[in-house]
């Protein structure tokens, strides 16, 4: 199972879904598309566990996290 995490004001929340099915992976990409759209910062972790910033959906990630842009006075 793959997962995608998105922070926001309230904490995160977690979307699981099926790599190998098409729903999921179609879901999951919706997903990634309206939170980038919406100014989200997506990521992947590398393999040394590091975050990497993506633009476009990658459907073999484990993990993406998507965390809001900043915002400073």
């Amino acid at each position: 199972m793959a997962t995608q995490i998105v922070m926001d004001h309230t904490g995160d929340s977690r979307h699981f879904f099926d790599q190998t099915a098409l729903e999921g992976l179609a879901k999951a990409e919706r997903r990634f598309k309206k939170l980038t759209d919406q100014g989200f910062t997506a990521a992947t972790r590398t393999a040394v566990g590091d975050l990497k910033a993506v633009r476009t959906f990658d459907p073999t990630a484990d993990e993406t996290l998507f965390y809001p842009r900043l915002v400073g006075g």
